[in-house]
């Protein structure tokens, strides 16, 4: 990944969310909570999006989820991570084409992946803090409750 971003736009990774005035908290739980933009419509890269999601585990910031539609935003996601980030490395096991794909950029500090599925035309970004992600984990019971 060229460019790691350590964050998303100007949140660092780590940061407390509530600090934010920006963001509002949809979904509040004990160790993981949600945050969405205040009265804006969602957009990733100029592209509008259905929903953009920020995430803290245990009261840090540690990923971003995008949710889009449409082949033609599909296109413009990925160009406007390829001109962010560089090119996508052509790795074993990332699919490309076909009706399930696979995309991942990957920093010393941010891990990006789409997922896109072309039989619905839906698409997924997570933007992840490659040291507090993995925390979520932890916060997953044994009978996924």
């Amino acid at each position: 990944m060229l460019n790691d971003p350590n964050g998303f736009q100007t949140m660092a990774w780590g940061i407390a969310l509530t600090t934010r005035p920006d963001l509002e908290m949809t979904r509040p739980g004990p160790h993981v909570n949600e945050y969405q933009l205040r009265g804006s419509p969602p957009s990733y890269g100029g592209v509008p999006v259905e929903r953009l999601r920020f995430l803290s585990v245990d009261e840090q910031f540690a990923r971003v989820t995008i949710h889009y539609k449409g082949d033609d935003r599909h296109k413009q996601i990925l160009a406007y991570l390829e001109q962010q980030f560089g090119s996508l490395e052509r790795v074993p096991g990332q699919m490309v084409r076909g009706l399930n794909q696979q995309y991942t950029w990957r920093g010393a500090d941010t891990e990006i992946t789409v997922t896109y599925h072309a039989s619905t035309e839906q698409g997924f970004v997570f933007i992840d803090s490659r040291t507090l992600a993995p925390r979520f984990n932890d916060h997953i019971s044994d009978t996924a409750e």
